[in-house]
């Protein structure tokens, strides 16, 4: 019997996964893509419970933070076993009316990162190629930009899984854009034969998997 809980780690007699698994990512990521994928995880596995947590900045797995960690870029310490799930493409997207105007010679409206969230990336990448760009609205995370940007306010730098899912949206050429970036599912090495966070783990890469396409 314990040589069966080992293999097995936590669930129930059946063998089914049981359990809360704890999931870090992104809000973006976590907004625009995993809740309603996630949300199916849940209803296939009556006794796993998922919680998903958004957050910019880095968390722990090894402080027990999380279970499971979706960031972008490999760790390079811990004791952590990082799997690559995708890499994500940027383009600038804005409804048919905002796109054609500046298709047409205007220029450019943006919406943005609050002050708040300025240090990151594509915040700073676009502070260094539109410095002088008017700014007309700014939100905590891409998938909140990506809502403002249906009601015409401006044109927005998103994640292709973002802008490409949105009827309302459509892309638009404005010169280069930030590089495309890796996305690895994180987990600890002493939970590899934990049923629970590797099953969430593995529906995870093939969710990615499934929508290879939305994301370069």
């Amino acid at each position: 019997m314990e040589q069966a809980a080992e293999i097995f780690g936590r669930g129930t007699m059946d063998g089914a996964p049981s359990g809360l698994v704890r999931i870090n990512a992104p809000p973006a990521m976590s907004n625009g893509f995993l809740a309603s994928r996630l949300a199916t995880v849940a209803s296939r596995y009556p006794r796993l419970n998922i919680d998903l947590a958004a957050n910019h900045r880095s968390i722990s797995l090894k402080r027990h933070q999380a279970d499971i960690a979706v960031r972008f870029g490999r760790p390079t310490n811990g004791d952590v076993v990082a799997r690559q799930l995708t890499t994500v493409g940027y383009g600038f997207y804005g409804t048919d009316e905002a796109c054609r105007s500046v298709e047409a010679g205007s220029h450019p409206v943006f919406i943005g990162f609050d002050e708040a969230d300025a240090y990151l990336p594509e915040a700073a990448w676009m502070t260094r190629h539109f410095l002088r760009a008017h700014l007309a609205f700014r939100a905590h995370d891409q998938f909140a930009q990506s809502i403002a940007a249906r009601s015409g306010a401006g044109l927005v730098l998103l994640p292709h899984y973002i802008g490409r899912s949105d009827p309302l949206l459509r892309i638009t050429e404005l010169g280069p854009v930030p590089p495309s970036k890796d996305v690895f599912l994180l987990t600890r090495s002493r939970d590899r034969m934990d049923r629970p966070i590797r099953t969430v783990a593995d529906e995870l890469a093939s969710m990615f998997e499934q929508a290879r396409d939305l994301f370069l």
